[in-house]
């Protein structure tokens, strides 16, 4: 996806169900409309008055749209999305029933935050809590077939005012990044009619699709999400032939109206195309506000889950749902505008000479060298954990890719002067009946976790059942504290009056020195490679090949200070969702680990010893009749090996199951080192059985089935 950074709003052709755009100066007094975009654009409260027209018009708005409730539609740390129906219905003093949405109704809401992950902010019998109206990320109408809700993005906090929610965090970021990015347009002189630098976002989704009888039959997948065993079909992704090839008709139908739906919600999809893997697909749409974006890919999961059912599919979000062939990721392509529409990360022809590019390009670089494990954990999940790093993702190790032509100018930053920018040129095709096309001054590197890809940044590594929200709380709250480094130093360095010439000399001495001392977070070669493992543990970058090794780097020091001197989070909001990423590894596998164990006791080990039984008869039959059975005994003593074998494997994936430990963070350890390899070797022993097992008696649908039958 090669989306320009310079974001604009979903155009308001694809805003039918989406309360934005011209609906709300259609529908509102323009008083009423500019102090809304005031409130939307600078945070300035509305007062009363102002919001009850709002959610007069609102409700009536969505009235034309068959709605006949709302909701306060919020992301509480399960990583999902939550919402309670109320009725457009109040009883007046006559007693007659009308329809209403007040004004305090809008803003404010008073969901039950008991039974919502809390990370020990609340105790469960403490029940209050608060969901606030985001007025920066449009309200939409979402129809289903039986009817439709008004839905009203809202962040959701606890009684003590603290975050249970992924929107307030990366709110607070937003404005951190925002704050610190205008102090450097100051110092160029560029913040002439800029209020605020936007943190903006595209984020491609990769999914896979299968045909939902096969879910049915599958409780790994309806459990679990992925399927904890099945051998590797004979066919899987090795002569590329899926890749960017001919969608079929059924799948394009299903994508086409996945498009509808999210055109009328106002998320402004773009791509779609076959992915690597069979029955891999990906959508990505154009860029829009961070805040906004993550709003729209909480969307956009939803209406590929329920649109895949219309179309007899089931949508698999998970990160490895299928062994042996790629996994699923979320690309995230991050960048910082202006809200005037400048894009702060396009280098422009001579970039040599583009010092404010540079010093942002270089801020970011301090960042991600700096925070590189933060950065990890961010994406930190026992589903990601089957990806990263396998030769279909980025590695658990964080580094940067920039590119010849960027790499260039950060070697002659570091000898002195730039002075020369690296063009591309042009391709030559050889026909005369094909164009000349232009060159970009670098190539891309489709392995790298970080990747410079022309005007953004792509982070690569987050996963693609994941919430954006997270990882980008993380990534804007690092680059906040770099830009401020970066402000600072520029600040204390020039004085209060400085020319030009002066203010180029002092930003080339900082590019100078940052780009010396956080050089090593960059490489631009393959980082599959096990001679780049090798070289990143010289340059001293962490490694944090799991989810246990990942997650306590939040409870470090460091991170605390970081995210609480931007107003981000809390230490206790940090250590809360610390507290609940441990539980949900913990509880993830303790889930798969007994989806597991029953499937082999149920399916696998009935089948092999229903084969075991026909083929000791027909041994025996054999022998009877006098015919030599030295092959057939050969093949049942196997088949019992095998079986003792899965035996032995499923009371080994039980007792480590069962172990328990009162602290999480020593009982996820126990997890990765004892479970997690137990039920790999009771997969392997299962998987070795399905392949001698006779068709007829294997009563799972198989990888085959699953990839292949569309």
């Amino acid at each position: 996806m090669e989306p320009h950074a310079t974001q604009h709003p979903a155009s308001d052709i694809f805003a039918k169900a989406v309360f934005s755009g011209e609906t709300m100066r259609k529908r509102l007094p323009e008083n009423v409309y500019r102090a809304l975009q005031k409130t939307a654009r600078e945070g300035k409260p509305l007062d009363s008055a102002v919001a009850n027209t709002v959610a007069e018009a609102m409700k009536e708005w969505a009235l034309t749209h068959g709605a006949t409730h709302f909701c306060h539609w919020f992301q509480p740390l399960t990583g999902s999305t939550a919402e309670k129906h109320d009725a457009f219905l109040e009883v007046d003093e006559s007693g007659n029933a009308i329809e209403k949405l007040s004004g305090d109704q809008l803003i404010a809401g008073e969901p039950d935050a008991s039974s919502f992950p809390s990370g020990g902010i609340r105790d469960t019998y403490e029940a209050r809590g608060y969901t606030a109206w985001d007025a920066t990320s449009p309200a939409f109408v979402l129809k289903t077939r039986y009817g439709a809700t008004l839905c009203i993005p809202t962040a959701f906090v606890s009684w003590t005012g603290e975050a249970l929610d992924k929107k307030t965090p990366l709110l607070r970021s937003i404005q951190a990044v925002s704050e610190q990015a205008m102090r450097v347009l100051r110092i160029f002189g560029t913040d002439r009619g800029v209020s605020r630098v936007q943190a903006t976002l595209g984020c491609e989704q990769e999914y896979f699709l299968i045909d939902r009888k096969h879910f049915e039959r599958r409780e790994d997948i309806r459990l679990c999400g992925r399927t904890l065993l099945g051998a590797f079909a004979p066919k899987g992704q090795q002569l590329h032939d899926h890749y960017f090839g001919a969608i079929p008709e059924r799948v394009v139908g299903f994508m086409t109206q996945v498009e509808r739906r999210l055109f009328e919600l106002g998320v402004p999809v773009r791509t779609r195309h076959n992915e690597v893997a069979p029955g891999q697909y990906e959508i990505a749409p154009t860029f829009e506000n961070a805040n906004v974006a993550a709003d729209h890919q909480m969307l956009t999961m939803h209406v590929l889950k329920s649109v895949a059912e219309q179309f007899g599919f089931y949508c698999l979000l998970h990160e490895k749902p299928f062994a042996g062939i790629n996994g699923s990721g979320k690309h995230n392509n991050w960048s910082l505008a202006t809200d005037t529409g400048v894009n702060l990360l396009n280098p422009r022809d001579e970039t040599h000479t583009n010092m404010q590019f540079l010093v942002f390009l270089t801020a970011v670089i301090r960042a991600i060298d700096l925070n590189a494990d933060l950065l990890r954990a961010s994406i930190a999940s026992a589903a990601n954990d089957h990806r990263l790093g396998a030769n279909e993702a980025p590695p658990a190790i964080i580094s940067i890719y920039l590119g010849e032509m960027l790499s260039d100018i950060l070697d002659q930053l570091a000898r002195g002067t730039p002075r020369s920018t690296k063009k591309g040129g042009t391709l030559h095709l050889g026909a005369h009946t094909l164009p000349q096309i232009p060159r970009h001054s670098g190539d891309r590197n489709r392995t790298s976790p970080f990747a410079f890809t022309g005007n953004k940044f792509e982070f690569r590594a987050v996963g693609s059942s994941q919430s954006v929200a997270w990882p980008n709380t993380v990534l804007n709250t690092i680059i906040a504290e770099s830009l401020d480094f970066m402000a600072t130093q520029l600040e204390a360095r020039l004085g209060r009056k400085y020319n030009e010439k002066k203010l180029e000399q002092v930003v080339r001495k900082l590019l100078q020195e940052s780009v010396k001392k956080h050089r090593r977070i960059v490489f631009d070669g393959d980082n599959y490679s096990r001679a780049w493992h090798a070289e990143a543990e010289k340059r001293g970058l962490p490694h944090l090949r799991t989810t246990p090794d990942a997650i306590p780097v939040l409870n470090q020091k460091k991170a605390q200070q970081l995210f609480a001197k931007y107003d981000v989070l809390t230490p206790r909001e940090l250590k809360a969702r610390v507290d609940v990423l441990t539980e949900q590894y913990n509880t993830i596998l303790a889930i798969e680990a007994r989806t597991l164990t029953a499937m082999l006791r149920q399916h696998v080990m009935p089948a092999a010893v229903r084969y075991q039984s026909e083929l000791a008869q027909a041994v025996s039959a054999t022998k009877s009749a006098g015919v030599p059975v030295a092959h057939a005994q050969r093949q049942l003593s196997d088949l019992v090996g095998r079986i003792e074998e899965l035996s032995a494997a499923i009371g080994e994936v039980e007792r480590a199951e069962a172990h328990s430990d009162a602290d999480a963070e020593k009982h996820a350890q126990w997890i990765r080192d004892r479970l997690v390899p137990a039920m790999q070797r009771a997969r392997a022993a299962s998987d070795s059985l399905e392949l001698v097992c006779p068709a007829d008696l294997w009563t799972l649908p198989t990888y085959s089935e699953m990839l292949f039958i569309r």
